[in-house]
C-alpha cells in the first residue's frame, strides 16, 4: 500500500507540472484524475476536482457561472454537452472564455471507456495572429486567412496524430494480448490463404497433432501437417474457401487422436473468401466418451430386445439340459451315443453362457461355479471346437491330475477356451500348425490354462492393448471383444490372464482361476415343493432332483403352491418367478418368509439380473435358467440359499 500511494503522489505530482490543464473522465462520466492547472484555469471548487466528481455538475457549475456565455435554458446547455461527451469521440475546437482569454480544447476517447481532455490557454498564439494581421499591411487578407487557418489545422493535426498513436498502442496491446490468448488454448489456431500457406498460427499445432511442425507461418498446409493428415482436411478446406463453414473430425494417423476441425471462411472480400480461420482441437475423450454412450444405448436396445427371447429360449435350455441328463444316465449307453450326450449338454451350457451375455448388457453378470470334472469339461472342449479347425492344425490338451470336482463357472470357462482356442486358429492362418492347451494347479491354489500357438505371435500392441474392449488386430472381420471377454468372466471369477510371446516362436495366452474343490459330502435328502408352470421344465427339475435324493411335490401355480405349503415337514420350496394367475413366484415367495415359514425359500427364473421383477425378490436366492443337475446340487448346497 505504501508504495501505490506514493507512485499515486509522483504521478499527480507530475501531472501538476504540466502547463496544459488535464481531465480524465470514466465511461461513467466520473473524474478520475485532474491535474492543478485544470482547477486553476476553471477556478472549480475542491470538491469538483475530487476524483468521482461528476461531469454533469462540472458543467451545471460552469454554465450557471456564465463559462459559455448566457444561455436561455441552463439545464438544456447542461443535458447537451453531457449527450455529446457520451458519444465518446475525439473532438478539437477552440473557444474564447468570458474572462478574454481563449483556450483549445482537444478530447480524446479511452479503449477503457471514457476520455482524456487536454486545455491549452492560446491566448497569446491568437494575440501574435492578430498583430501579425494589423502589421503586415502588404499580407493580402486572403494569405492572412489561409496562414490562420493552417495554423488552426496544424493543431487539429497534432490532436489527430496524438489519437492516432494512442490507437496504434492500444491495438499493440490487443494484438499481444490476443495472441497470448490463442496461445494459452488447447487448440490450434490459424489461418491460412487461398492457397492454402498458413499466414497465422499460434504455436500449439505440434500439441494437437504430434508429429506435426511448429514453425509453419509461410508454409503449406501439406507440409505442416503431413500429406496424410492434410487430404482428410483438404476437401473441407475447398468448401470453406466455396464460403461454407463446415466443421468434421479426423484420426491423426501418427498418433491416433481424434481430430474436431472447424473450417470458418474469410469474408475479406467481396467475391470470395480471402482465406480460411482454422480452430484443430483434440477430442479423443469425448469421441471415446460418445463411443460408450452409444454402446451403452445399444446394449440397453439390446436387452429390451432380447428379453422375451432370453426367457423362452432359457426355458428350452431347461428342457434340453434335463431330457439330455436323462439320456446320459441310460445303462448300457453306447460310448459314442455317450459322448454326443456329453457334448449336447456343453452346448447347451453354453447357450446358458449365452444367455447370461444378454443378461449383462443390462445388468451385472453371474458367477456360476458347479462341481466341474475338468477332464470331461475338455473332452467336450474337443469334440466342440474340432469341426472349426482345418486339415494342418492339430489341438493337443494336456491335462494334469485332478482327482476331485472343482468348482468352475463351467460354461463360461468352456466359452472362453474355446474363443482361445479360434483366435490362436485365426494366428496360425492357411498354414499348418499345433495348439496345445495345457491344465495343471498350481501350488494348490491356482488352477493355471494356457493355450500356446505356433503362429506370429503378439505384436508389442496387442501384448499391450489385447484386453482392451473393441481393440483388434483383424480389422473388419473382428469385433475386438474376444479376448475382453475371456479377462471379464476371469476376473469375475477372481483369476489372472496373461498375454506373452513364447521363445520358440507364437503366442500363450494364460489364465489363472482360483482352484477350490468342489464339496465331498453328499445333500442331505430333503423334501421339496417344486413350483414351475412349464410341464416339461417342472419334469426335468423333478428328476434332476430326484437323482440327488430328494422328495418332491409338485405344484403349478401360486394358488396350488400356498395349499400344500404347510404340509409338515417341508424343507425346501423352489418356485418359478413367473407364475400364472394373480400372484406371481416372487409376491409367493415374500408372503411366505412374512408370515415367518420355517422352509426355505429359493426362486429360479430366465429373467436377467436387471428386471424389475427378479429385483423385487431382494435377498431371496435365485437360480437362474438354465442349469443342470450340478449346478442344481451346487447351489441347493450353498449357504446362501439357506
Amino acid at each position: 500500500m505504501d508504495r501505490d500511494d506514493t507512485r499515486a503522489k509522483l504521478t499527480q505530482a507530475g501531472l501538476n507540472l504540466i502547463q496544459q490543464a488535464l481531465s480524465i473522465f470514466d465511461r461513467d462520466l466520473k473524474l478520475a484524475v485532474s491535474n492543478r492547472q485544470y482547477q486553476l484555469m476553471f477556478d472549480l471548487p475542491d470538491d469538483l476536482t475530487r476524483p468521482g466528481a461528476s461531469f454533469e455538475e462540472t458543467i451545471r457549475y460552469l454554465v450557471l457561472r456564465g463559462e459559455y456565455g448566457e444561455v436561455d435554458d441552463a439545464e438544456g446547455a447542461v443535458r447537451f454537452r453531457v449527450d455529446q461527451a457520451l458519444t465518446f469521440t475525439p473532438h478539437y475546437m477552440e473557444r474564447r472564455r468570458p474572462n478574454g482569454r481563449t483556450v483549445s480544447v482537444e478530447g480524446s476517447p479511452l479503449q477503457q471507456g471514457g476520455w482524456v481532455t487536454v486545455y491549452t490557454d492560446i491566448t497569446e498564439i491568437k494575440a501574435q495572429e492578430a498583430l501579425l494581421r494589423g502589421r503586415s499591411e502588404e499580407l493580402s487578407e486572403e494569405l492572412l486567412t489561409h496562414a490562420e487557418r493552417l495554423a488552426q489545422a496544424n493543431r487539429e493535426l497534432a490532436a489527430t496524430n496524438a489519437a492516432l498513436e494512442e490507437a496504434k498502442r492500444e491495438l499493440t496491446e490487443m494484438e499481444a494480448r490476443t495472441r497470448l490468448v490463442t496461445e494459452m488454448m488447447p487448440a490450434h489456431i490459424a489461418h491460412v490463404g487461398p492457397d492454402f500457406h498458413y499466414t497465422f498460427s499460434n504455436r500449439r499445432l505440434s500439441a494437437v497433432m504430434p508429429g506435426s511442425l511448429s514453425d509453419i507461418v509461410g508454409r503449406p498446409a501439406a507440409e505442416a501437417l503431413g500429406p496424410e493428415t492434410f487430404a482428410k482436411i483438404e476437401p473441407g478446406l475447398h468448401r470453406a474457401l466455396k464460403g461454407e463453414a463446415n466443421v468434421f473430425e479426423i484420426t491423426h494417423d501418427m498418433s491416433g487422436r481424434r481430430i474436431r476441425i472447424a473450417l470458418t471462411p474469410d469474408q475479406g472480400g467481396e467475391d470470395q473468401p480471402q482465406g480460411i480461420y482454422i480452430l484443430s482441437m483434440d477430442v479423443t475423450e469425448e469421441a471415446q466418451s460418445r463411443a460408450a454412450l452409444s454402446q451403452s444405448a445399444k446394449r440397453e436396445l439390446a436387452a429390451q430386445l432380447t428379453s422375451g427371447l432370453a426367457h423362452d429360449f432359457a426355458n428350452l435350455l431347461t428342457i434340453i439340459l434335463g431330457l439330455q441328463g436323462r439320456l446320459e444316465r441310460l445303462p448300457a449307453l453306447p460310448a459314442a451315443a455317450a459322448e454326443i450326450a456329453r457334448a449336447t449338454l456343453a452346448a447347451a451350457r453354453r447357450g446358458g453362457t449365452l444367455l447370461d451375455r444378454i443378461a449383462s448388457i443390462s445388468g451385472p453378470r453371474e458367477v456360476r461355479p458347479q462341481p466341474t470334472d475338468l477332464a470331461t469339461l475338455l473332452r467336450d472342449l474337443r469334440v466342440m471346437a474340432g469341426p472349426s479347425l482345418p486339415e494342418g492344425i492339430g489341438l493337443d490338451i494336456l491335462v494334469a491330475d485332478f482327482p476331485e470336482p472343482i468348482l468352475l463357472d463351467a460354461g463360461s470357462l468352456q466359452d472362453s477356451l474355446l474363443n482361445l482356442i479360434l483366435n490362436a486358429k485365426d494366428a496360425i492362418g492357411a498354414g499348418a500348425g499345433r495348439i496345445t492347451l495345457t491344465a495343471r494347479p498350481v501350488r494348490d491354489t491356482w488352477l493355471e490354462l494356457s493355450v500356446a500357438d505356433t503362429g506370429t505371435g503378439f505384436s508389442a500392441e496387442a501384448l499391450n492393448r489385447g484386453l482392451d474392449p473393441f481393440f483388434t488386430t483383424k480389422g473388419g472381420e473382428g469385433s475386438g471383444l474376444g479376448l475382453s471377454m475371456v479377462y471379464d468372466h476371469t476376473k469375475l471369477s477372481g483369476g489372472t490372464v496373461k498375454l506373452a510371446n513364447r521363445p520358440e516362436g507364437g503366442a500363450t495366452v494364460t489364465l489363472r482361476l482360483p482352484l477350490r474343490k468342489a464339496a465331498a459330502e453328499p445333500a442331505e435328502p430333503l423334501l421339496v415343493l417344486l413350483v414351475e408352470d412349464t410341464e416339461e421344465i417342472r419334469t426335468d427339475i423333478r428328476e434332476m432332483l430326484r437323482d440327488l435324493g430328494h422328495n418332491v411335490i409338485e405344484a403349478a401355480s401360486a394358488d396350488e403352491a400356498a395349499e400344500l405349503a404347510d404340509l409338515p415337514g417341508l424343507d425346501l420350496i423352489l418356485s418359478d418367478i413367473g407364475l400364472p394367475g394373480a400372484t406371481n413366484g416372487v409376491d409367493f415367495a415374500l408372503g411366505l418368509i412374512r408370515r415367518g415359514h420355517p422352509a426355505r425359500v429359493v426362486l429360479m427364473t430366465s429373467l436377467p439380473p436387471g428386471d424389475a421383477l427378479r429385483a423385487r425378490a431382494g435377498a431371496i436366492p435365485i437360480l437362474t435358467k438354465p442349469f443342470a443337475a450340478a449346478e442344481l446340487a451346487a447351489f441347493l448346497s450353498r449357504k446362501e440359499a439357506a
